[in-house]
């Protein structure tokens, strides 16, 4: 089974023994917005059809708000768009995006660990979760590093869900943020980005 054949979140909890929890982990680390990008998303939603297709989502409306954050950790992490990521049977596929650590090899290598997983959809949620948990899960399995929390992020591109992978556990953010409060929005994508950031530091020491 690919990552596109789960279909919802109960089925991935079931299919991997997950357990579900619900809590409201994230915070809110600030982060500045510049004007450009403002006016810019602006034309896209005035003037764009940002929405029609999960594709149209991904490249207008998700990956410019974590490409925006992304900068300021780009030389500790590569932001890879449809990468590969096989484990087995059933969890192999091309997640939207992962954030991995950047390799000491150069950009061009694709390194664990991998933090972010991010499902786009149109407007299921519960599907989106189903793929992005089963992403997670590749990810955890890749790592081989058990004390690591995986993130994942789903989005239709107007509302962004957040939630993370911690052993056998996963927490579902119970608020919703949205692409109106885009401000809030950024300091929570810069708020897991971060988190990321501190585990990569953790690794190092270790």
């Amino acid at each position: 089974m690919t990552f596109s054949s789960y279909k919802s979140l109960g089925e991935t909890l079931k299919e991997f023994q997950v357990i579900y929890t619900e809590e409201n982990f994230i915070q809110e680390l600030e982060f500045s917005v510049s004007d450009y990008f403002r006016q810019d998303l602006q034309f896209i939603l005035d003037e764009g059809v940002a929405s029609s297709t999960e594709y149209a989502i991904c490249e207008n409306l998700i990956y410019p708000v974590l490409k925006e954050v992304w900068k300021s950790y780009a030389s500790r992490f590569t932001l890879w768009s449809h990468k590969y990521l096989n484990v087995a049977e059933n969890l192999s596929g091309y997640p939207e995006y992962i954030l991995a650590r950047r390799s000491p090899l150069g950009k061009i290598v694709f390194d664990k660990p991998y933090f972010v997983l991010v499902e786009a959809k149109q407007d299921d949620f519960d599907g989106a979760w189903g793929q992005c948990l089963a992403e997670m899960i590749a990810a955890q399995r890749l790592n081989q590093l058990p004390e690591l929390t995986i993130f994942g992020i789903t989005s239709n591109g107007s509302l962004w869900q957040f939630g993370k992978l911690e052993a056998d556990g996963f927490t579902q953010n119970k608020a919703f943020y949205s692409l109106q409060e885009l401000d809030r929005l950024f300091a929570v994508v810069n708020y897991i980005f971060k988190q990321c950031e501190v585990q990569l530091d953790q690794l190092v020491v270790v």
